[in-house]
């Protein structure tokens, strides 16, 4: 099994958290899709919660975590 290399977004979800908030391109990167798809995710409030820092869209890496639990509890569940 590959290891994220060190400062790769989507070793978020397989180690410590980042001790910074995670951009939309972390969000499509660690997820391995486009930009727009987190966009659309959170249009239709479907994806992992952001919030607003002025014009920047940001996610807290703990959200993202919880989130992927989330999903995984339901696809297990279903």
């Amino acid at each position: 099994m590959a290891t994220a290399p060190p400062g790769d977004p989507r070793a978020t979800l397989r180690g410590a958290l980042p001790d910074r908030y995670l951009t939309t391109d972390d969000i499509a990167e660690i997820f391995d899709v486009p930009k727009e798809t987190v966009y659309q995710w959170r249009k239709k409030r479907t994806g992992p919660p952001g919030f607003r820092v002025g014009t920047h869209l940001r996610y807290d890496p703990a959200d993202v975590h919880r989130w992927v639990t989330e999903r995984k509890a339901a696809d297990t569940a279903a």
